[in-house]
């Protein structure tokens, strides 16, 4: 039964306007090459850095500006200004379930009554 419901839930959710906009928005972005490549080039120096770190060295400052400046340019972009906006939608509105989620264990837990449907 509670895989039922869950089956249930995770439909409603995958229906949803929030779902829609963040799964519309991250194929726009996936699909702009240019966008593309800056947040790869930012990840490979993001792990280039963090492996500098764990081997107690400190990333460049020709690092750091190629950093900012990287992130600067994509967070410029209206495709992955986007991206984010519907993805911070989207996880309010899964920290709302979770928050019904307990809402209901809790009173689930406090129920001295059994139900099975």
């Amino acid at each position: 039964m509670i895989e039922d419901k869950a089956i249930e839930l995770g439909r409603m959710i995958g229906q949803s306007t929030e779902y829609l906009a963040v799964k519309r928005a991250n194929e726009a972005l996936s699909g702009d090459r240019d966008a593309v490549a800056l947040l790869q080039r930012l990840e490979q120096l993001r792990v280039d850095a963090q492996r500098m770190i764990e081997r107690g060295e400190n990333p460049t400052a020709e690092m750091e500006q190629q950093l900012d400046q990287l992130l600067g340019t994509i967070q410029s972009k209206p495709i992955y200004q986007a991206a984010v906006s519907s993805q911070e939608n989207f996880d309010k509105i899964m920290a709302r379930v979770n928050n019904w989620i307990l809402d209901g264990i809790k009173r689930g837990a406090a129920s001295p009554i059994i139900t099975l449907g």
